[in-house]
């Protein structure tokens, strides 16, 4: 699995740094950061919850 965000879409919610701390961070304006595109098999439901709750849909998963 491949993530990618689209931080102009972002509205600062924090849910995907919640959900999987280990792939996404926020700037200090609380946008996201995306700290590994191709994240360990062992943090996938997290990155997919983190996709799901995402209230802006600003993360995008891509399967390989």
């Amino acid at each position: 699995m491949r993530v990618e965000v689209d931080q102009p879409r972002c509205v600062a919610s924090g849910q995907c740094v919640l959900m999987a701390p280990e792939v996404f961070d926020q700037d200090d304006d609380g946008i996201v950061l995306l700290l590994s595109s191709d994240p360990d098999p062992v943090h996938e439901e997290g990155v997919r919850e983190s996709a799901a709750v995402c209230p802006a849909a600003a993360i995008r998963l891509l399967e390989s």
